[in-house]
């Protein structure tokens, strides 16, 4: 499977789980490729907009270049939408972190099983369900 259909279905993947929620979501055609800012998923509730930038793995580490997570948290400061990023390693659950929390590593931001695990919340955490 190419790395394009792993993470387009992780993101579908995604889409299902807030609709199952009573969220409503869209995957967001085109992210990455157009030159206004957009995140791979959108979702919210009468009370909430998030917007997340997904990364998806066999490994146990991901990494996001920063100009991607700046356009995401520049797309947010717009639509007025909570910034996140969302990670599924294999065989692990969604995991979300605020972009503030990953690793700099000078180049990129890295996330990695043992970061989301200490400062990311589940998907229940995310839309305020075992707090």
């Amino acid at each position: 499977m190419s790395h394009k259909s792993k993470g387009t279905n992780a993101e579908r993947e995604l889409i299902h789980l807030f609709w199952a929620a009573g969220w409503a979501s869209i995957r967001v055609a085109g992210s990455g490729s157009t030159k206004y800012p957009a995140p791979d998923v959108l979702a919210g509730n009468n009370i909430r907009r998030l917007a997340i930038e997904c990364k998806s793995s066999k490994k146990e580490y991901v990494y996001l270049y920063k100009e991607e997570v700046g356009q995401l948290e520049e797309f947010c400061n717009v639509f007025g939408a909570e910034p996140w990023i969302g990670v599924r390693f294999d065989k692990q659950q969604w995991y979300f972190i605020p972009a503030q929390d990953l690793r700099d590593t000078g180049k990129r931001l890295r996330a990695d099983l043992e970061l989301v695990k200490e400062k990311g919340v589940i998907f229940d955490e995310l839309i305020g369900l075992n707090l």
